[in-house]
């Protein structure tokens, strides 16, 4: 999955989508890290989404905190 079809999954542009497939597409938006620089509700959303266990942050190397 790249980032435009994540972006075409979660606006709905894709049809027979199911749930799983937008949380796989906010899950690579988050894994790239891009989620943060798009609009306030994307990121909204993956934190929501983060915070509730269905998506993960990206791992962070041991020694960078």
């Amino acid at each position: 999955m790249n980032t435009f079809e994540a972006i075409d999954i979660i606006e709905g542009e894709v049809e027979d989508v199911e749930r799983e497939d937008v949380i796989a597409a906010y899950q690579h938006l988050i894994d790239t890290e891009i989620v943060w620089s798009l609009q306030g509700s994307y990121g909204r959303a993956a934190r929501d989404l983060v915070i509730c266990g269905e998506c993960l942050l990206p791992q962070q190397p041991e020694g960078l905190i």
